[in-house]
């Protein structure tokens, strides 16, 4: 069963097509990835790729910009159609691997869309419906490795979300168990081998490594992959950002996230507000690091600012770090009395990261570097 996706799709300049299209997703060229979508549907119409892969160009368009849910439905709507052409399929042949995969795919898709909405039960849901499809298509293919895809999101995530949000627990009763390590395996054997997958693969695993593991070591290399293949994505590249800064790589930090600052300015796709407020934050940091106080400023300025018309409910970690950072500086510069008033800010907001401990500290006697 070498090839068991040419078989799949039984095509191979539709197959040609198809990596095409996958390739311009991850590199934000939307419009492109479209037309190359729109040819498989034309040639394939009964064939569930082209319409899922549609569905993923919407996708990617939800997660570049996770605040604005006006894509939502659509999307929805676009999983629904190749839910239902899967199950047509399957009517007539209960052991259609195209169907199996595409249907199990589907509803992941969906229930990562929920767990991105922080619906973890209707997240849930959508991961245990999908799993004994993807399970089936891979007995039918056990060459097939981008089956391992879905197979480790929801082995790891119904391990690992209960823990992280109690209240998901008594929910999960009902559901297959999930496993840690053998989802992290799962994961990693698609990110090598899956031929469709892959790249998506990859970027699940280094959020995984990132968010949840703290595995720095290990998701930096990832990001590199990542952002090295596909330079357009902000989500890989503010990713390469991140990991620079959780292995405290202080130059990488300024030059990954003063490029991004460039993008921003240039107004490249996915390059927003959201995305200019870290990079001001940690390009701040980066100064602060190096005693340019009066650059830090400037740039955690920006970052408060920003984070005024973003944060529409509570104050956000960016904002409490901020003006914790903001009196540290000032407490360098002995101006007391504006530390002070920072200080006293940070209190107000939810506490993050320790900064209530910390304020309170340097209420009572003022922040000098050692």
């Amino acid at each position: 069963m070498g090839n068991c996706f040419g078989q799949w799709i039984g095509d191979s300049a539709v197959e040609a097509h198809t990596h095409r299209g996958i390739e311009y997703v991850y590199n934000l060229s939307f419009d492109s990835a479209r037309a190359e979508f729109q040819y498989v549907r034309r040639e394939k119409p009964d064939h569930p790729a082209g319409y899922f892969f549609l569905a993923m160009v919407d996708w990617w368009r939800i997660i570049t910009d996770l605040d604005n849910t006006s894509r939502d439905d659509r999307f929805l709507s676009q999983l629904d159609r190749v839910i239902d052409l899967c199950d047509s399929r399957l009517k007539k042949n209960e052991h259609d691997t195209a169907a199996l995969f595409f249907k199990g795919g589907a509803l992941g898709f969906r229930g990562r869309l929920h767990g991105n909405r922080e619906d973890w039960v209707q997240a849930a849901s959508d991961g245990r419906a999908a799993l004994p499809i993807v399970q089936e298509a891979y007995k039918l293919a056990p060459n097939n490795r981008d089956v391992l895809l879905g197979m480790g999101i929801y082995d790891y995530y119904a391990a690992v979300v209960p823990e992280r949000y109690p209240f998901v627990k008594p929910f999960m009763i009902f559901f297959p168990k999930g496993n840690r390590e053998k989802g992290l395996r799962e994961l990693r054997e698609a990110a090598a081998k899956a031929r469709y997958a892959n790249t998506e693969a990859n970027y699940v695993l280094l959020q995984v490594l990132q968010n949840f593991e703290k595995r720095y070591d290990e998701a930096l290399p990832l990001a590199q992959k990542l952002h090295e293949r596909f330079p357009d994505n902000v989500i890989f590249h503010k990713y390469l950002g991140r990991c620079y800064a959780s292995v405290a790589n202080w130059e990488e930090i300024e030059r990954t996230f003063s490029q991004i600052l460039e993008r921003v300015q240039n107004k490249k796709l996915g390059y927003d507000a959201i995305v200019e407020r870290e990079a001001h934050y940690y390009v701040g940091l980066s100064a602060m690091n190096r005693a340019d106080y009066a650059a830090a400023l400037e740039h955690f300025y920006r970052t408060d600012e920003l984070s005024r018309s973003i944060d529409r409910k509570d104050p956000t970690g960016f904002m409490v770090m901020t003006n914790l950072k903001i009196g540290l500086i000032y407490d360098l510069q002995k101006k007391r009395s504006l530390a002070l008033e920072q200080y006293g800010k940070v209190l107000k907001m939810d506490d993050y990261q320790d900064a209530h401990r910390q304020a309170g500290q340097y209420m009572k006697t003022p922040y000098a570097k050692f």
